[in-house]
């Protein structure tokens, strides 16, 4: 029987297009799919056939000056929660208690603070999302965050450091969340655990939308947690014919792009990557956003600068990707199966970075030491050195038995089959 989802998500196309991949296979199954998320992407919903409702607070890319303090390694986890999306939670409980009116299930995003609570008020089944192992900090499988990737191999190697670190993580993001409590007060439900820990997570069960090459289940895991693959979502605009004539004209190309937040605040990343591109003897694609600052000067004829182009496509044809290891972005090059150099900025891209680094499919750069000479000197054994090749075939072999939309589209039908909780 056809029932009424709506999947809410709030971030970059990383978040969005995994939300947008799963209403769709609803959709497909005769299920009425809604995407609840930030008014900026109205049209990319509509555009995908789904039904579309805005939930605040909006999201504005183009903001250099925000997404450069987004995406500071020490200070853009604070920036994000504290100040854009707590003092937002009362609009956003409004926008989305709107938008679940009929609804048979919510499916929520790790940072949708208003979900878990909307969802309990009303009594409204749900099912919470990880969309990158960092979600779940196991103790088991700790993460490595930013800005302290020394604490955190120590954490990673020493469990009774894990424990501290999280100890001490909690006393800092605790006033963060503070309003979060308070608003639970006001509406008569009980505290609930740590918005930013397991306060996320649903009792109904949590989709893990990420491939098993990147993590696989751990003890400390949220009970009834799936790991579902990838989720993709290609139907997101066009190769240019410019960009396709150049990839025709010589070969494979390394394909240079920061994704949809950390281009923002790319700093002479593009300029940095021509140069070590032309270092290293290939040919390259800089995919530079919208922002005019991002786009070199001059370029030699062995490389063109484009605004946006799918990854998809783009990456299958790559012989290298250099990226900044967002979990969308990382999903793509991995799916290509394209040897990469992870630049990591912020939030779950370090720990990305590690994982498939430790697949054997990639090397990484911190942003502070990218420059065209160290890049070109991790470029040389990326393409020369065929075991990155080959891990990252083996990677992409995997990733190509999985069906993530179809596993957590049978996820949440079963979901909204089982007997009342």
């Amino acid at each position: 029987m056809a029932s009424r989802v709506v999947l809410t998500c709030w971030g970059s196309f990383g978040d969005l297009f995994p939300t947008i991949g799963i209403a769709s296979e609803l959709k497909r199954r005769g299920h009425r799919a809604l995407v609840a998320t930030c008014p900026v992407y109205r049209d990319v919903v509509s555009g995908a056939g789904l039904e579309f409702a805005p939930v605040r607070p909006d999201v504005d890319p183009s903001d250099t000056a925000l997404m450069a303090r987004v995406m500071d390694p020490a200070r853009g986890t604070e920036v994000i929660v504290r100040e854009l999306l707590v003092p937002a939670l009362r609009d956003a409980y409004r926008d989305l208690a709107t938008a679940v009116e009929g609804a048979d299930l919510l499916v929520s995003h790790p940072v949708t603070f208003a979900a878990p609570i909307l969802a309990e008020r009303q009594g409204l089944r749900w099912l919470s999302t990880a969309l990158a192992p960092t979600s779940f900090f196991s103790l088991h499988d700790f993460p490595l965050l930013p800005p302290f990737p020394g604490v955190m191999r120590l954490a990673r190697a020493t469990p009774w450091a894990a424990r501290a670190f999280m100890r001490f993580a909690r006393s800092v993001t605790g006033p963060w969340v503070a309003p979060i409590h308070e608003f639970r007060a006001e509406l008569g439900l009980p505290e609930g655990g740590d918005p930013l820990y397991e306060g996320q997570f649903s009792p109904h069960g949590t989709l893990a939308l990420f491939s098993r090459v990147m993590a696989g289940p751990q003890p400390d895991w949220p009970p009834a947690t799936t790991v579902t693959g990838f989720v993709f979502h290609d139907d997101f605009g066009a190769m240019s014919p410019e960009l396709s004539a150049f990839l025709d004209a010589g070969p494979p190309p390394i394909v240079f792009t920061l994704g949809t937040s950390a281009v923002g605040a790319a700093g002479g990343f593009y300029r940095e990557s021509a140069r070590a591109a032309e270092v290293a003897g290939r040919r390259a694609v800089l995919v530079v956003g919208r922002r005019t600052g991002n786009r070199p000067t001059a370029l030699p004829a062995s490389a063109i600068a484009v605004d946006y182009a799918p990854h998809a496509p783009l990456f299958a044809r790559a012989a290298a990707v250099v990226h900044q290891g967002g979990a969308g972005t990382t999903a793509q090059a991995l799916r290509a199966g394209r040897p990469m150099l992870v630049v990591p900025h912020a939030h779950d891209q370090p720990d990305n970075a590690a994982r498939v680094q430790r697949l054997g499919a990639a090397r990484v750069v911190s942003p502070a030491g990218y420059r065209a000479d160290h890049v070109a000197t991790h470029l040389r054994p990326l393409l020369d050195d065929a075991t990155y090749a080959a891990r990252a075939a083996e990677a992409a072999a995997v990733i190509a038995t999985e069906r993530g939309d179809a596993v957590a589209a049978d996820v949440i039908e079963r979901a909204l089959t089982a007997p009342p909780a």
